[in-house]
This record gives structure tokens, C-alpha cells and sequence, in this order.
């Protein structure tokens, strides 16, 4: 190792929080984090920009994160973890949040209309049905307009609540509902009024409340302000042989559940670890796990099949990895997170320029880290020594004119279809529970009877004769 690389490894090692080291030091990952640091520095520094903070979370910890460059270029105040950015549309991912709570609380339902919570939802329908339903504005299927009235990004500005209600009669709506994923700030704006309506708090005294405060997210800001410490000042694109020029600050107002949240790295890592957590509401589990894991589902599917809308969150494959997050936009500030479920992966990129293209940094963490992680993280396979008394399974079994074979492969006991396209794949794994009784198993998804008992029958010479599963019998050949 040169001295350029043990610099990079000591940066690497000094960016990373001591209570996430087991992982982090496993050389896989550290190797890595340092090339991600690296990589990271020297994008920031050629594309110029003024700050970039970065972390990546493992499940419950935070295992590195760091800030290149500055949040304040004029008064060199150096970007951190701890640094506020706008977070804008990440924004909606907690206004969603907020609806599925008091889904869960019984106070009212996805597929509601609008208009039980709100009855001042009046504007003009091309088409009057089927209604419009707090599902769909939450998930971009409302056909409704991206802005509301009065909202101007040149100016910037932003209506304020009365305004938007009394100018929501000027608006009318685009496309049926559920006939076309249509984003709409206006529509996350109005699901944010609906959960002032149901729970009789302002939006942003609700998301403080339930969410921010029980998470710990303590330096989250839901209606920031151009003085609130530690917020990033927001820049323009880059312009050869120019300044890069400060952008305004922008307060949105009546469309505030949409998109005005600030946050930093730290926060939102919480957030994320949230993501990948089960068990009942309670305290820091501000929703239970089978609502997380339904937030996390499909509800509009794009025609590449390859991305969609879940419940407040955006969804896509890459690879053999489905990702889900959000990002965001407003004047200066332009930011990203994502995390894989399955691999309880996460990644926070957060920057204060027009042009920081967050999902690239995102991109490429994932593509460096998820290997490493999955290696780091792999429990090895004990080496399966099969029952001697399964031999005695072991055959071929028929219906009419088909048939099943039992079979020990890999140590284990295996039940193959052998007429089917793919016999190894379809394969079921039978796992011992009791005398002659197996659960059934399957390491591809499967239209077999998963999770439930199958069982052995002897004939009168002590034999095994027949093959007993869920709803059928297959006899020994």
C-alpha cells in the first residue's frame, strides 16, 4: 500500500462512527468505503461542487458517513453529517408515513374519498369517477395537477394554505384516477391536509409529534427557515468561468407536506433503520413491521416492469436488487436516499447544488458496497449430513400418469417434478418437524403448499406406500 492509499484509508476509518467497526473493518467493506471515498472526493472536487454529505446505513447503524466540500463556499464552513440540507420530496415519504399511522389507528382508510376528510376538495373533473381516494394521493395515481395554483419555481413561491383551497375550484384534474402514474405535489400537499383533518394537528406539529420525536431525529426541521443553524446554503448549476450564484431560499407554505423539510445524514439514517425493522408500533417503532413491509409494495407498476410507486415511495430493480426511496428538489438543494430491503442496505446522498445529481453517488455506493456487504454479512453454510432413515423416502411416486420423485440431494431431502421446465428449480425442500412428518419448504417462489406439513404413510410390510401433501396423495411406485 502506498502512502496515497493509507491517507485514504485513515480518512475512510476516521469518517466512520467506532460503534458500527465490526462491520466496517471486515476488509471487504473497508476496502470498499475507502474506494467509495475516494471515488466520491474526486467527483465532488472535479465536478465542483459545493458540498456533498454522504452516509451509508447497515440495518440499525450507521456505518459511514462524511461531508466533502462546503456548506457555506463564501465563510468555508465545511459540509458534515450533522449538516441540514432542504430534503424536499424526500419530504412526502413522512407525510406518507403520517396517513399510514392513523390508517393503523382506525381514524381512516387508504381507499377513502378525499372529500369524507376534506370537504372542500372541489375542483373540475373531466372525468367525475371513480373518485379520488387518499391512495391515490399518495401514490401519484390521482390524475390530479403537479402544482397548485399559485405555485411558481422562477420566483420562487408557493401558495399558502387558505390560497390553495380557495384556488383548488381554478384547477381541474388531468387523468382518471388509476389510469396513469401522474406525480403531483399538489396531491401529497392535500394528503398532507388530510392528516391535520384526522388527527387535529398541523401537519408539521403532527410529523414532529409521531415521527420526528420518537425516531429521535432531533435536528429535522419541518418548516426550516434561511436562519435555522446548520443549514446548507443552496447553489446554482455551474457556469464555466462564473461564481456559482446563491439560490433563494423557498418556503412552501400550504404545499409544506410535499416538500419544505430540512435534514441531515445522521436523521435520516434513522429513517432508513426504521425501514428495515419488525415487531409491534411502540416508542422508536413508530410503525409496526407489517405496515412498513406494506409501504414497501407495488401499488403502480411502470411498463418497463423494472420501477414503480409503493405507498409514498419510489421502487426499482437494479439487477437482481429492488431499491426503495425518494428524492428531491428544491432551489439550490437536490438529494436522494434509497435502500434494498432484502440487504438492509441504505444510502443518504444529500448536496446543495442544482446540478449535485445525488443519484449518481447513490448509484455507486450501491454498486461498491452491496457485494461487500453481502459477502461480510453471508453466514456460511454448515456442511448437511442427510438422515440415514431418509433413504427410506427415497423413490418415485405416481398419480394416473404423473409422477414425483424423493430424492437426498445437497444433504437434504428434495421432492422434484420431473415434467416441469425446470425441475431443479421448482424443487421443494422438505424439512424434518416429527416421525415421518416433514414442513415444506422451497428456495424459488412456488405454487406448492409452503410452510405446511407433509407426511409418510407405511404399507402392511413396513414400507413406505404413499406420500400424504396438502389437498393430495401420490402413492409409491
Amino acid at each position: 500500500m502506498n502512502n496515497y492509499q493509507r491517507c485514504l484509508a485513515c480518512l475512510a476509518l476516521a469518517a466512520m462512527p467506532i460503534s458500527a467497526q465490526p462491520l466496517r473493518a471486515k476488509p471487504e467493506v473497508a476496502a470498499a468505503l475507502q474506494v467509495l471515498d475516494a471515488w466520491v472526493a474526486a467527483n465532488v472536487a472535479s465536478r465542483e461542487q459545493p458540498g456533498l454529505s454522504i452516509g451509508v446505513v447497515y440495518d440499525q447503524e450507521l456505518i459511514w458517513a462524511k461531508g466533502y466540500g462546503f456548506a457555506d463556499l463564501a465563510r468555508k464552513i465545511p459540509a458534515t453529517p450533522a449538516t441540514l440540507y432542504r430534503i424536499a420530496s424526500i419530504s412526502k415519504l413522512f407525510t406518507a408515513t403520517a396517513i399510514l399511522q392513523l390508517r393503523d389507528a382506525g381514524k381512516l382508510r387508504l381507499d377513502d374519498p378525499v372529500t369524507k376528510h376534506l370537504p372542500w376538495f372541489k375542483l373540475r373533473r373531466a372525468h367525475p369517477e371513480p373518485v379520488i381516494t387518499i391512495r391515490h394521493l399518495i401514490t401519484h395515481t390521482s390524475g390530479l395537477p403537479r402544482e397548485a395554483a399559485g405555485t411558481s419555481w422562477n420566483e420562487p413561491a408557493a401558495p399558502g394554505r387558505e390560497e390553495l383551497i380557495r384556488r383548488l375550484s381554478e384547477q381541474e384534474s388531468v387523468f382518471p384516477p388509476d389510469t396513469q402514474w401522474k406525480y403531483s405535489n399538489l396531491a401529497v400537499a392535500l394528503a398532507g391536509e388530510v392528516v391535520a383533518a384526522v388527527s387535529g394537528r398541523s401537519w408539521a406539529d403532527y410529523v414532529e409529534e409521531h415521527i420526528l420525536r420518537p425516531l429521535g431525529m432531533k435536528a429535522t426541521l419541518t418548516v426550516p427557515t434561511p436562519e435555522s443553524p446548520g443549514l446548507a446554503l443552496g447553489y446554482g448549476r455551474r457556469v464555466p468561468g462564473a461564481a456559482r450564484q446563491l439560490e433563494p431560499f423557498m418556503d412552501l407554505h400550504g404545499v409544506r407536506p410535499a416538500g419544505n423539510m430540512a435534514s441531515n445524514v445522521e436523521d435520516l439514517a434513522r429513517f432508513i433503520s426504521l425501514q428495515f425493522r419488525d415487531g409491534p408500533a411502540g416508542g422508536a417503532q413508530i410503525l409496526r413491521g407489517s405496515t412498513l413491509r406494506e409501504m414497501h409494495r407495488v401499488q403502480w407498476l411502470h411498463p418497463d416492469w423494472r420501477s414503480g410507486w409503493a405507498l409514498g415511495f419510489s421502487i426499482r430493480r437494479v439487477g437482481d436488487q429492488v431499491r426503495l426511496g425518494h428524492g428531491g428538489s428544491l432551489p439550490g438543494h437536490r438529494t436522494q436516499i434509497e435502500f434494498a430491503p432484502a440487504d438492509k442496505l441504505g444510502v443518504i446522498v444529500l448536496t446543495n447544488a442544482n446540478d449535485g445529481e445525488p443519484l449518481r453517488y447513490v448509484n455507486q455506493a450501491f454498486e461498491l458496497l452491496t457485494p461487500a456487504v453481502r459477502r461480510a454479512t453471508a453466514r456460511p453454510e454448515p456442511a448437511r449430513t442427510p438422515d440415514p432413515a431418509w433413504q427410506q423416502y427415497v423413490g418415485v411416486y405416481t398419480w394416473k400418469h404423473s409422477e414425483v420423485h424423493v430424492q437426498i440431494a445437497e444433504g437434504r431431502l428434495v421432492l422434484i417434478y420431473p415434467d416441469s421446465e425446470n425441475p431443479w428449480e421448482s424443487r421443494l425442500v422438505l424439512e424434518p418437524v416429527g416421525p415421518h412428518t416433514f414442513r415444506i419448504t422451497a428456495p424459488s417462489p412456488s405454487y406448492g403448499a409452503i410452510g405446511e406439513l407433509m407426511t409418510f404413510s407405511f404399507g402392511p410390510d413396513g414400507r413406505v406406500a404413499r406420500m400424504n401433501l396438502p389437498g393430495s396423495y401420490w402413492l409409491r411406485k
